[in-house]
């Protein structure tokens, strides 16, 4: 569990390495002294626009207020937490397929939310899966996909949907989790975000 102080220092830190990296393509460095971001950490960066006129996607639609604007991150992270935060927000920004890059003039109207996650663990049985507490990775061969538990919660699914959900991420077919064939694995996330 981080602090109220570390959560705050990893915002400010995934911002202000944006402002950086968007105007001069370089990733700064920051002296943290808090022990817990600097051990190695997975995380997401998940970056929600809150102004609909420059928000589009590559399909050309533009999405409504508050809404998704790239979101990656990494399980196995040898990084330092902070290091972890750093690449994903940057990742994030410029690398989510779904998007264009977001481009430094959008930085004001962009809010960063950051999941820290746990390990992974193999699902034994699926009613282990809490919506809202979990979030769930299924893989088969090269097809993986993820959803943060906070997305189950966002849309309202059951375990059922949320599962179907994660295999159509993954580019399987929906109902893939039914099948056996598909390793389902569950983590936990701390959530938090810049306050707006």
């Amino acid at each position: 569990m981080l602090s109220e102080k570390e959560k705050e220092e990893l915002l400010k830190l995934a911002r202000r390495t944006l402002e950086v990296y968007l105007k001069d393509k370089e990733i700064p460095t920051f002296d943290l002294l808090s022990g817990e971001l600097t051990k190695p950490g997975g995380a997401f960066v998940t970056l929600h626009h809150e102004n609909t006129l420059a928000r589009v996607t590559r399909s050309g639609v533009a999405a409504s207020s508050g809404t998704l604007r790239g979101c990656i991150g990494q399980f196995e992270a040898p990084d330092p937490l902070h290091k972890t935060v750093q690449k994903m927000a940057i990742a994030a920004a410029t690398e989510d397929p779904r998007f264009y890059p977001v481009h430094l003039s959008e930085l004001p109207e962009i809010q960063i939310e950051i999941s820290v996650l746990s390990s992974l663990e193999i699902v034994q049985r699926l009613t282990d899966i809490k919506v809202g507490v979990h979030g769930v990775c299924v893989s088969e061969e090269y097809h993986r996909g993820v959803l943060l538990p906070q997305v189950a919660t966002e849309h309202r699914w059951n375990r059922e949907t949320f599962l179907s959900q994660t295999c159509l991420k993954a580019g399987l077919p929906p109902d893939a989790w039914e099948k056996g064939s598909v390793l389902i694995q569950m983590f936990t996330a701390e959530v938090f975000r810049e306050k707006i």
